[in-house]
């Protein structure tokens, strides 16, 4: 009964649309036809500037902050379940055909909830990065991976194999994005 609880919450709160409904909200358009045509924080800034980019980065981070902390309170054991559920669902929220966002911000949330240092240690890696390459997707890429490189040198081995399959998501998420960084890197030579 207690995995049906958490699936439930955490399914539900990491499927809110918060870039899609922010900007239909504030701007009347849909995200979902503009720029990458993501629901994320990125693509929000592209569709409706920089005040909602930052709730919807806010807000998913928020999203898998919370589930992660309520199963950690209420039920403990499945704390892991929970941050994978919560990350997959805003991936793949029911409500639009499971076409939804890349998951970094809410992967940050889940982070921050189970392990501030490495939710640290994310953010830092994506800012620095972010100021090298100005581009989202290599500085989550690089982040995810620096991060598990962290987690399996210092840290205990369920959160490096947790870490583990959110890189091996994220490079999923982001094949298009890697895919025109290598088309791009190819033409520069």
């Amino acid at each position: 009964m207690n995995i049906f609880i958490v699936l439930t919450y955490s399914y539900l709160l990491g499927s809110i649309p918060f870039g899609l409904i922010l900007v239909k909200f504030f701007k009347k358009k849909d995200v979902r036809n503009i720029g990458s045509g993501n629901i994320g924080a990125t693509n929000v800034l592209r569709a409706g500037g920089k005040t909602l980019s930052f709730l919807t980065l806010f807000f998913d981070i928020m999203k898998g902050y919370f589930a992660v902390y309520l199963t950690n309170i209420y039920f403990n054991e499945l704390i892991y379940f929970s941050a994978i559920i919560v990350f997959l669902s805003h991936i793949f929220p029911v409500w639009l055909k499971f076409k939804g966002g890349k998951g970094v911000a809410t992967f940050i949330g889940t982070i921050i909830a189970l392990n501030y240092y490495l939710g640290f240690i994310f953010i830092l890696v994506w800012l620095l990065t972010y100021l090298v390459f100005k581009i989202s997707s290599v500085s989550a890429l690089i982040s995810y991976l620096i991060l598990t490189l962290t987690s399996f040198l210092f840290f205990e081995k369920n959160i490096f194999f947790f870490i583990l399959f959110f890189l091996t998501i994220s490079i999923y998420t982001h094949q298009q994005n890697i895919l025109q960084i290598k088309n791009k890197f190819k033409h520069s030579f």
